[in-house]
């Protein structure tokens, strides 16, 4: 009875030793997956902001280039669609600001044209104001690049690839620019 007694306890150490194991790692991947969550809620912050000066932009803009309709009707069209892809993946979230960066740069480009348009204040307050938003958003999504990364290794890694196909952690998208023409912000010094 003495030896039934020490192999029960240990198949039950066994047994506890694995269940603490997935505990551990559930636990891990949940933490991940938070992660990429919050990497992804400070990707929207930048680009609200983002959002929010475009308009003011635009309206400073109109003043000088009143020939230049289409131009602000693709800027403000590409805003449109970017704050409509929010509820969409991060692939259509991303093709979306990405054609808003493309139209922010033909808007930059106009400055050019006009030049009282460049040396006005509130142009070049907005312009400082964007490039800076530009930064952050550019460092919002290397930090959520960082921790699909971290979520998506520790996801597909034995034996935690186990714990992760029975609890349905999902694959994370990348935030990736597929345009070569748009991988940079638009260019606002002059």
């Amino acid at each position: 009875m003495g030896t039934g007694l020490i192999v029960g306890l240990s198949i039950a150490a066994v047994l506890v030793i694995v269940v603490l194991w997935a505990i551990a790692v559930y636990n891990g991947l949940v933490g991940k997956r938070v992660d990429c969550d919050n990497g992804w809620s400070q990707i929207d912050v930048q680009l609200k902001r983002r959002y929010d000066l475009i308009p003011n932009l635009v309206e400073t803009v109109k003043g000088y280039a009143k020939h230049e309709a289409g131009t602000l009707e693709a800027v403000i069209a590409a805003r449109s669609r970017a704050m409509g892809a929010s509820a969409g993946g991060v692939g259509e979230r991303a093709e979306a600001e990405n054609m808003l960066t493309g139209a922010l740069g033909k808007l930059f480009a106009l400055s050019e044209a006009y030049p009282d348009l460049k040396a006005n204040t509130n142009f070049l307050g907005l312009q400082e104001e964007l490039k800076t938003t530009e930064n952050k958003i550019g460092f919002a999504r290397q930090h959520y690049n960082d921790t699909v990364a971290r979520y998506e290794s520790s996801r597909q890694m034995f034996p935690a690839s186990i714990i992760a196909g029975a609890f349905s952690f999902a694959r994370r998208e990348y935030f990736e620019v597929k345009d070569g023409a748009v991988r940079e912000a638009p260019k606002v010094q002059f």
